[in-house]
Formats: C-alpha cells, sequence, structure tokens
C-alpha cells in the first residue's frame, strides 16, 4: 500500500515540480560552492607564492652580498625543522646550501637543469607521493650560474580547503532539506489553481453544476485559466438554461396544434356520418400539421446555419432588387394595413450570398415590421456600403421592445408579451440571425417601446467561404 501511495506521488505534477526545484536549489549551492572553493585555493596559492617570492627575492640579496655564507645563515635562522625548502646549487651541481623540511627528508628531488633556468622566477610543483601534499617551487638563475630555489610546502593550505570541503557538504544536509521544503510550499502554492480546478470538476461530475473555480487577482497563467474555465462553465450553464427554456417553449408552442389535431379528430369520430364536417376536420389537421412542420423545419434550419452545415449557393445578388420583391411579397398585407414603406438602395450595390436565404432573411424582417406596427405607420428598407462591408437596415415605428425583450429578441422561440398575441412561432429572429452568421455576417437591434424598431444586417463585402 505505501509504495502504491510512492509511486503514485512520484507521478504527480506537485511532486515533480518540487524536486526539480530542490535539484536547481542544490546545483545551484554546489555550482557556488565549488566557486567558492576555487576563488578560495587560487588566493591561498597566491598567498604562499608571494611569500616564497618574497623569500627568495632576500635569498638573491643575502647572496650577492655574503655569498653563499649569507643564505646559509638565513637558512640557520630558520630553526629545526626548516619552514621553507631552500637548495643553492652552484654551476658544477655542488649543493652550496640546502634546507629541507622534515616531511621531505625521504623525497627523492628531481635532477636540476642550472643551464637551462632562466634569470626570472619559474614555478614547478614537486610532489610527495608519501602523504599526497605537494611542494610549490621558485627557481632563479643567478648572474653566476648558480641556481637559487625555495619552496614551501602545500600542507597547510590543503588542510585549509580540505576543513573548507568537510564544512560545505555538512551545509549540504540543511542545504537539501530546505530546498525540498521551499520546492515543496513552492509547488503547494503554484498548483493550487489547478487544485481548485480539479475539485470544482469533481463537484460538478458528482452533480453540483453551480460550483466555480475559486480564483485570486494573482495574474497568474494557472489562475487565468481558472477565469477562463468559469466563463466556460457560465457559457455551458446559459446553454443549458437556454435549452431548457426552448424545450419549455416548444412544448408550449407544439401544444396548441397538436391539441387542435386532437379536438378537430375527436369532433369528426364522434358525429354522425357528415362529409362537410370531415373535411372541415381534416383541414383544420393539414393546417396545424402543416404549422409544426414549419416550426420543425425552421429548428432544423436554424441548427444547420449555426453549425455550418448549411449549404450556400453564393451569387452575386443586386440588393436593390432584393428589397423591391421582399415589399411586392407583402404589398397586399401593407395595403389592407394602410402602412407607409419605401426602399432605398444603390442601384448598383451587390453583395454575394444565397438568393433564396437572403431573401428569407429579408421577408422575416419586413413580416416582423409589418406584423408589429399600426396601421399608418411607417416601415423603411435601406442598403447602403460601409468599408469592407454591405448593411441592410429594417427599421419600422411599431410598438417597439422593452430592454427585457431586446435581451432575448434573437433566442429560439421567444415571444415577447406583447406579440404572443400575434400568430406566429418566435423563430423568425433566431432563423435571420442564423443565416446571416452562416454568410460570415452580423446582426444588431435598437428598440424604444411606443417608438420603433431598427434592425441592422451587415454582411461581408468579399464573397463569404462556401460551406
Amino acid at each position: 500500500m505505501f509504495l502504491k501511495s510512492l509511486n503514485r506521488l512520484r507521478k504527480t505534477t506537485g511532486f515533480r515540480l518540487a524536486v526539480w526545484y530542490a535539484a536547481l536549489c542544490i546545483l545551484h549551492a554546489l555550482g557556488l560552492s565549488a566557486l567558492m572553493y576555487m576563488v578560495l585555493a587560487s588566493s591561498l596559492q597566491q598567498r604562499d607564492r608571494q611569500q616564497i617570492a618574497m623569500e627568495i627575492h632576500e635569498m638573491v640579496n643575502l647572496y650577492r652580498n655574503s655569498g653563499a655564507a649569507g643564505v646559509q645563515q638565513e637558512v640557520d635562522s630558520y630553526g629545526q625543522p626548516p619552514y621553507y625548502f631552500v637548495p643553492l646549487v652552484d654551476a658544477d651541481q655542488t649543493t652550496l646550501v640546502l634546507a629541507l623540511p622534515e616531511q621531505w627528508v625521504t623525497l627523492t628531488l628531481p635532477s636540476l637543469d642550472i643551464i637551462g633556468t632562466p634569470a626570472t622566477i619559474t614555478w614547478n610543483k614537486i610532489w610527495n607521493h608519501g602523504d599526497g601534499h605537494r611542494l610549490d617551487v621558485a627557481s632563479l638563475g643567478l648572474a653566476d650560474g648558480v641556481l637559487l630555489q625555495v619552496g614551501r610546502t602545500a600542507q597547510d593550505r590543503s588542510a585549509l580547503l580540505k576543513r573548507f570541503r568537510a564544512i560545505a557538504a555538512l551545509l549540504m544536509l540543511p542545504m537539501i532539506a530546505l530546498s525540498l521544503t521551499g520546492g515543496a510550499v513552492l509547488a503547494l502554492r503554484t498548483l493550487r489553481p489547478l487544485r481548485s480546478l480539479i475539485r470544482t470538476v469533481q463537484s460538478i461530475e458528482a452533480g453540483a453544476i453551480d460550483t466555480r473555480v475559486v480564483t485570486r487577482l494573482t495574474g497568474s497563467e494557472l489562475d487565468e485559466l481558472g477565469h477562463l474555465f468559469n466563463k466556460m462553465l457560465d457559457k455551458i450553464a446559459a446553454l443549458i438554461q437556454g435549452m431548457r427554456d426552448a424545450l419549455d417553449h416548444a412544448a408550449h408552442d407544439l401544444r396548441t396544434p397538436v391539441a387542435r389535431i386532437r379536438a378537430s379528430a375527436e369532433v369528426a369520430l364522434q358525429a354522425e356520418e357528415n362529409p362537410p364536417l370531415y373535411r372541415e376536420a381534416l383541414a383544420d389537421c393539414m393546417e396545424e400539421s402543416e404549422r409544426l412542420l414549419t416550426m420543425l423545419h425552421t429548428l432544423m434550419d436554424i441548427s444547420e446555419a449555426e453549425t455550418g452545415i448549411m449549404q450556400l449557393e453564393l451569387e452575386p445578388i443586386n440588393l436593390a432588387e432584393l428589397l423591391a420583391e421582399a415589399v411586392d411579397l407583402y404589398r397586399y398585407v401593407i395595403e389592407d394595413q394602410a402602412l407607409g414603406v419605401s426602399t432605398t438602395a444603390p442601384l448598383t450595390l451587390w453583395v454575394s450570398a444565397d438568393r433564396n436565404r437572403l431573401r428569407q432573411v429579408t421577408a422575416n424582417l419586413l413580416d416582423n415590421a409589418i406584423k408589429y406596427t399600426p396601421p399608418g405607420g411607417q416601415v423603411t428598407l435601406t442598403a447602403f456600403q460601409e468599408p469592407g462591408r454591405v448593411a441592410i437596415v429594417v427599421e419600422d415605428t411599431g410598438i417597439g421592445m422593452t430592454p427585457e425583450e431586446l435581451a432575448h429578441v434573437w433566442d429560439r422561440l421567444y415571444r415577447g408579451d406583447q406579440s404572443r398575441s400575434q400568430r406566429g412561432l418566435g423563430l423568425g429572429l433566431s432563423l435571420v440571425k442564423a443565416v446571416v452568421q452562416a454568410h460570415q455576417g452580423s446582426v444588431a437591434v435598437s428598440s424604444t417601446p411606443g417608438v420603433g424598431s431598427r434592425f441592422t444586417l451587415w454582411f461581408p463585402k468579399r464573397p463569404p467561404h462556401r460551406r
């Protein structure tokens, strides 16, 4: 069980983030320790070499003033065992002076190349394989062919560096603990929005669809993800509510024609043989069936347009002719209601669209304008060109809409309180919006109760992509 839990922990993002953070901190500490070690070693070596150089220059002055005796006197002053390694050898390889520290007595010294030694200080190292220490040696050739060397053991320096390594190793233990702790805290704080997101998804899966991710104003990417997730949930909730409302409206609107069909059939069945009554019942059934089919076909058209599968037969359409055709289609209704209807469109204004769909859109808007404009009112159809797009405007002086109705005017099966007295399906404007968007266009509406409404459609000037 413990191994399974450990294996699950090892696969978590938080664990990997904590380990990576700890590894980076440890590597940083190791790199810093190595840099400090190299700086310390270099500084100690430079200090030792400066001391050796001072000593060899002092020996040169003594040799020049007092000869080998002066050097020997300086060496004797070191005491026993001597602190420096000092050989003084003449051109015949005769050792004139020799000071050898105790730990170097058994050391086999390399042969000296007196002739090849330059008149400036050169450095070399002699290793004592017995204890692993080395001797830093400075060599200097004098004018009379004498070779002077001064060396000093690096034992003290090695011991100091060894203590530094031990201290650094001890400090690495709390550094590792602090790195792991810091990594865990970092992982917990960084992944807090992600855990909140997971809990929200689990709550929604359990049925609490109103749950939202707890977000903070940190500006982090994960916090932004939480905000976007909440927005997505809000849109989904709005879609679900819209579907519920649409089903409610559909059930309400479908119930009436179905009830009429049933009532007509019952009347015909219960009556004695009466052919005229039968024909009237069948006519009523056909009328209501036609209304149901129209509603279903319109719903299917809206769905096809919104999902992008509506087939559009694009062709150049003259908008002036299109608006004139729409007005001519409703000529008798316009005359009956004594409405003033006018069209304004340049004769050279064209748009690439599906003729039948665009005619359907224009007819729906004009039908709405006529339906909700009282006798003697005015309806205006206008088409004009804007930069990069073409606009069609249908404006009336009808009953208008309240802000609440305006917010739902494009919803399927939605009908305002004043529009329920008029015969209709509540799908016309939904179809208008869906068809216009299928042409890669957009719609807008403005309205004032008792003043009228204005519907505007925009279509791209360039032909939309064929679907």
